[in-house]
């Protein structure tokens, strides 16, 4: 008998990053079912402004992220100068 196992954390498609599975809620969407955090969803839920304030904080992090992954990929500055 084979048994899997389930990791500790769950990929939350709407703000792109890893939740731990009791913040997740499974979802049906057009596309199927798909994980999602229960902050995610509660914003949604919420006035205007704090839909666009979580939002904006999500795209925050996920510029954040990028230009941290660019730099990672990036040859430092100072490896260059000193050929």
């Amino acid at each position: 008998m084979t048994t899997m196992k389930t990791s500790a954390t769950v990929y939350c498609y709407h703000c792109q990053t890893q939740h731990s599975r009791e913040d997740m809620r499974l979802t049906v969407t057009k596309t199927g079912k798909r994980w999602r955090c229960a902050q995610s969803i509660a914003a949604v839920k919420g006035s205007m402004g704090a839909r666009e304030a979580f939002g904006r904080k999500v795209s925050a992090n996920n510029k954040a992220e990028a230009q941290a992954k660019l730099r990672m990929m990036m040859p430092s500055e100072k490896s260059i100068i000193g050929r």
